[in-house]
């Protein structure tokens, strides 16, 4: 008990000498758009009262890195509302790691959602679907609340890019979100291509994805891939394309 309030003193010592800076730096990521942490009450609860000491002490990096080898302890035993959770507090203290975010959303939609599918202890599979889709809405918005903080992560468009195509199958959004990624720094060379396999997927968009995907096809070989052409020559033929404009490539899957 002495040393645990010996410790607890030394961390209120130790924020006390960093409160100054704290409170300058919150300023300037404020004034520079970023969401900080706030070290309210909901989130002291979460963490108990040593960590939440850590965490208002300044070393928020090392409580959220603990956290997260307890998450990922908390995978292997297969609690997923516990690991839920944990991530939202880990995510929560440090708001501009994309890892966190990317492993928060991944962990959800997809561990979680396939957990929730395949539950033995549930009969019905209607509450079996219905517990998978409240992940895959889980997972979406550890995406939107890391895009928030994170908006210019190619990364993370590109992964809420991919929720939305292959759990939601909602095409529209993935379109969007690949299309996001593709405007970002560092995003991958192939997400341009990805937005529009996902346009050409809309009903009553078929000739802007049809001028789109033409347009990629003009770039050269490296833009002209098997999912490219196979989407081309359908849109070909749904459009009535005539046969001189069509392209000549024979090997479409």
């Amino acid at each position: 008990m002495k040393r645990a309030v010996i410790a607890v003193v030394l961390l209120l010592l130790f924020g006390a000498a960093r409160l100054p800076y704290e409170i300058h730096l919150q300023k300037l990521q404020h004034q520079a758009g970023f969401n900080s942490t706030s070290l309210d009450l909901p989130l002291r609860q979460q963490l108990g009262q040593m960590s939440f000491v850590a965490a208002l002490s300044g070393f928020r990096s090392l409580v959220a890195a603990i956290l997260y080898i307890d998450a990922y302890d908390t995978w292997q035993k297969l609690e997923w509302g516990r690991l839920a959770g944990l991530l939202q507090t880990v995510t929560t203290l440090q708001p501009k790691s994309i890892v966190y975010w990317d492993m928060a959303a991944w962990h959800m939609a997809w561990n979680a959602s396939i957990a929730a599918l395949e539950n033995k202890a549930q009969p019905s599979k209607i509450l079996r679907e219905r517990e998978q889709r409240k992940y895959w809405e889980l997972g979406k918005k550890f995406y939107e609340d890391g895009l928030r903080n994170n908006p210019d992560s190619a990364e993370l468009w590109k992964n809420l890019a991919v929720l939305e195509r292959d759990k939601f199958e909602d095409h529209a959004a993935a379109a969007k979100a690949f299309e996001t990624s593709s405007t970002k720094p560092n995003a991958y060379p192939y997400v341009r291509r990805f937005a529009v396999y996902e346009l050409a997927k809309i009903p009553g968009r078929e000739h802007e994805a049809y001028d789109r995907l033409k347009a990629l096809y003009a770039e050269g070989r490296s833009e002209r891939s098997p999912t490219l052409i196979h989407l081309l020559k359908q849109l070909e033929e749904k459009l009535g394309i005539p046969a001189d404009q069509r392209i000549k490539e024979t090997n479409a899957h």
